[in-house]
């Protein structure tokens, strides 16, 4: 049944890719240059679709495709190693809108999941959606105690059909792991994994709501963002019920002006709000697009953001919050041997690797970028280059950092369109700058031992029970293999048997790949 239902999926995913003519992308590669006339068979072949630029087609197909193929765009818009520009640049314009479903089933489902009758929770329902997307959609409504909030309701059914989908793509992940060279380093099944993790996240609201709660602590006494307040009471794991938060969506920028606003001052407070999430807090909002951001309508002299969906959301460790740091310290003092010596200490290349012909590599990719006026530089630009030599030197792109690329991206278009001429890095050096002096000297040396001496305190009585136990082992070590019996003469035949069964424990487990790589 389930080989049935990935057949009539697959017969339905190669009806878009046809309707949106991504055949013609695919056969005209150099690999399939001999079937290109193929194109000629496809019935979309004469229709508008096809003078669209392939990167506008290859999004529209993903989109038409549902949350799953959505989601692995939009990850994969990350991956400029991998990816021509243009297409690139499409996926990272990835919106998952879709048609809103039924007002009355979702009040139907929102009954169900509180188990209580709509009236006595709230005295004011729209059954017309604010916002519908291809996992939830948000209504307006109003508490019994006269407070306006948003109720987010998951779409009936998501759970199976991303689970069949889920299915598909594991299955496809195999067969290019078999049939494509180049998938060592593209490692399709490990996206998949990332993309069911994503998404499992955003099917729990209950987590999206302690997400949300998190992020309103860390900004509890600081007015630079603003986070709902979650109604738990009614909040179950399929509905979310919020404050509702008024302001102007940061994208409206002609709204924005018209209300007064220093649009360069608005670019400012976001940055300065995503390095606090990222060095302060390493806790930050993954989603960073421009429905999910708000300026507040009252606080005209110093804009403050206002922030919803907090389904996607990355931390990172202190390891790693470091190499940013550095990183983005060393690229702003072009000092590349240092780049390239915090690749090899990260383990993103292989200890191996020669740290003068990597820092050549990255010398000769950021000095025409570094060329222009610091104004005019692209944090993205610069990443899409650097993955660009990461593919030459087979750089293992760290798992944990591809939201944070992700949301790096979507914040720097976000300022581009808000104040073209913003310098990116003079706005995001202070934050840097300001951590790293956290994390060196005498100070951040004393602070670490005070937050550790608790754990030591348990930990000392011990210490010299331990110590006496390493020695005795090591006395123990020393006696057997003092006393030790002569070693027995080798057989002949070791050699060879030895050589027998590790040509059957082989050849089982070849057999064993292909049998289960079959399926």
């Amino acid at each position: 049944m389930k080989l049935l239902n990935h057949f009539f999926r697959l017969m339905r995913i190669n009806y878009i890719l046809m309707r949106y003519n991504i055949d013609d992308v695919v056969l005209g590669t150099h690999r399939f240059f001999l079937l290109r006339y193929l194109v000629y068979l496809n019935p979309f072949y004469w229709t508008a679709t096809r003078k669209l630029p392939r990167g506008e087609r290859v999004r529209l197909a993903i989109e038409a495709l549902g949350p799953i193929f959505v989601k692995a765009g939009q990850i994969l818009s990350t991956r400029r190693d991998i990816l021509p520009d243009d297409i690139a640049n499409a996926l990272a314009k990835l919106q998952d809108r879709v048609t809103p479903f039924s007002g009355k089933r979702a009040k139907r489902m929102i009954k169900t999941a509180l188990n209580l009758p709509l009236r006595e929770v709230f005295t004011h329902f729209d059954k017309n959606a604010l916002a519908s997307a291809s996992i939830a959609q948000v209504h307006a409504a109003t508490l019994i105690t006269g407070e306006s909030v948003v109720v987010k309701v998951l779409r009936p059914n998501i759970h199976q059909r991303i689970a069949a989908d889920l299915d598909l793509l594991y299955l496809l992940a195999s067969l290019a792991n078999r049939t494509l060279k180049g998938a060592v380093h593209f490692k399709p099944k490990a996206l998949v994994d990332e993309i069911a993790e994503t998404l499992t996240n955003e099917l729990d609201l209950l987590r999206e709501g302690a997400n949300a709660s998190q992020l309103k602590r860390n900004f509890a006494k600081d007015a630079s963002l603003s986070v709902p307040h979650i109604h738990w009471e009614f909040s179950r794991t399929n509905v979310l019920t919020m404050e509702r938060m008024h302001g102007i969506p940061i994208h409206h920028v002609a709204a924005l002006k018209n209300a007064g606003f220093d649009l360069k001052k608005i670019a400012e407070s976001l940055i300065n709000v995503f390095f606090t999430q990222v060095f302060r807090d390493n806790f930050f909002h993954a989603d960073l697009h421009p429905g999910n951001l708000f300026v507040h309508e009252k606080q005209m002299h110093q804009p403050a953001l206002i922030a919803v969906d907090f389904g996607i959301v990355g931390s990172l460790s202190q390891r790693d919050q470091r190499y940013i740091a550095e990183n983005m310290m060393a690229f702003f003092n072009r000092d590349y041997q240092r780049v390239a010596e915090l690749h090899i200490a990260s383990g993103w290349l292989p200890p191996d690797t020669r740290v003068d012909q990597f820092e050549g590599a990255i010398r000769a990719v950021s000095e025409p970028i570094f060329a222009q006026p610091f104004a005019d530089i692209s944090f993205g630009h610069l990443l899409m280059r650097l993955f660009q030599v990461a593919e030459r030197y087979q750089i293992n792109i760290q798992p944990q950092l591809i939201l944070l690329q992700k949301t790096l991206l979507g914040m720097e278009g976000l300022c581009r369109e808000l104040a073209p001429h913003l310098n990116l890095w003079e706005a995001a050096t202070p934050q840097i700058e300001k951590w790293l002096k956290q994390q060196v000297g005498v100070k951040a040396f004393f602070q670490r031992v005070r937050a550790n001496l608790p754990r030591w305190s348990e930990q000392l009585p011990e210490l010299p029970s331990l110590v006496y136990d390493v020695l005795m082992q090591n006395k123990a070590a020393a006696l057997s293999k003092h006393y030790a019996p002569a070693p027995r003469p080798r057989s002949k035949l070791t050699p060879y048997l030895a050589f027998g069964g590790g040509v059957m424990v082989a050849s089982i487990v070849f057999i064993l790949f292909n049998v289960l790589g079959a399926f």
